[in-house]
């Protein structure tokens, strides 16, 4: 982005952010209320959007506009709760008062597969609480950008400025950080990401917010009930096509339930409907990029030549369509493998066996993500009604 127009943009979110501080908190959840009731107005819209661009098969794009309204409702509430504390002094007839003020402009960087979600989480909260936002969309996104930008400026009238947005990859996300103007910058991406700019905030001893990856496993253990753990199993693993924080990457099944729950899986894994994203059928759309899908292809690649057993995982042709679609992998290991520790931003489902559960718990939380854990068991009945 040329530094003049990119300038321009700051000055007028920082003008917006001086006007807006002064509004009190309460009017201010009123403005993210009525926000919300365009966003619910505009459902089906925003939803479609979505779909287009990010490829994000249609009840997942609705259930990400819900997400988004259902955020401006909690930011409405907090806008009544910003408190601050009141303390007893040394000296008679005196009190502290403890006072929270708007850091003013907030930068938001957000990834493709919760093109708006993600935003709403940031701006709503920022919002109320006094500050303007800047947003830097994926490049896969900028639509979905376009679409939530629209409905604020359909009910913010003297405010529309306070959401700025910015159109750009790595250049214009380090032009953010490096900005002693934008308070607080908030990230969303990939582990590599966040390394690459969280020295640059810290450089400027800004503060900073990062949502990074992910590396999530389930233990399933003898007493699950299979029918109701392959169906979480599959959502969990092949849902957004793999492209969530939260997807789940490694699986541990004790070996008294190994080969059923393998069988199992292949079975449900072949029955998936893979297809375009806006058919109402359709259970699994397309990897976002051809990089997306070169890079499952060499985790797969390699992990093949060390003969390690791999179910599926090979491009799909879907209605003669030039999108990357996929089958889901089912990847069998022995040992941890290497390609286990990391974050592959695809339907790459890792199954070992186990036998002592603390071996599994183990083994589990050997990542250096921070992981989202599931285990799947049935308890005992321990009383009735």
């Amino acid at each position: 982005m040329d530094k003049k127009q990119y300038n321009k943009i700051i000055s007028r979110s920082q003008d917006i952010a001086e006007k807006w501080k002064k509004i009190p908190a309460p009017q201010r959840g009123e403005f993210i209320r009525q926000f919300g009731e365009q966003l619910r107005l505009q459902k089906e819209l925003l939803a479609k959007t979505i779909t287009k661009e990010a490829r994000k098969i249609k009840t997942e794009s609705l259930g990400e506009v819900q997400e988004a309204i259902d955020m401006c409702d909690f930011a409405v509430g907090l806008s009544r709760q910003l408190y601050g504390l009141t303390m007893p002094s040394e000296r008679p007839n005196h009190r502290l008062q403890e006072l929270w003020h708007p850091l003013g402009v907030v930068g938001c960087i957000t990834a493709f597969n919760f093109p708006m979600a993600v935003f709403a989480w940031n701006f709503c909260l920022s919002a109320v609480c006094g500050n303007s936002i800047i947003w830097k969309p994926s490049p896969h996104s900028n639509e979905c950008a376009k679409g939530i930008k629209k409905a604020w400026d359909e009910i913010s009238g003297e405010f529309s400025d306070l959401i700025q947005i910015i159109e750009g990859g790595n250049e214009e996300a380090v032009l953010i950080c490096e900005d002693k103007r934008i308070s607080l910058v908030s990230a969303t991406g990939s582990t590599q990401m966040g390394k690459e700019l969280a020295p640059i905030v810290s450089a400027r001893l800004g503060k900073l917010l990062l949502e990074l990856g992910g590396n999530n496993a389930a233990i399933v253990c003898p007493s699950a009930d299979l029918d109701l753990t392959i169906k979480g199993i599959a959502f969990s693993a092949c849902g957004t096509t793999g492209q969530r924080c939260t997807s789940l990457r490694r699986l541990f099944v004790h070996k008294d339930i190994y080969d059923d729950c393998v069988e199992r899986l292949e079975k449900c894994f072949e029955e998936l409907v893979i297809g375009c994203p806006s058919k109402d059928s359709s259970q699994i759309g397309p990897l976002i990029s051809e990089e997306s899908f070169n890079s499952m292809q060499k985790i797969l690649e390699s992990l093949k030549a060390k003969n390690v057993s791999v179910i599926g995982g090979e491009r799909l042709d879907i209605e003669d369509s030039n999108e990357y679609y996929v089958k889901p992998a089912l990847v069998l290991v022995k040992e941890i493998e290497d390609e286990m520790l990391s974050e592959t931003f695809a339907p790459i489902l890792y199954v070992k066996s186990y036998e002592k559960i603390e071996d599994a718990i183990r083994m589990q939380n050997n990542v250096s993500q921070g992981p989202v854990s599931y285990t799947h068991l049935t308890l005992p009945t321990i009383c009735s009604v």
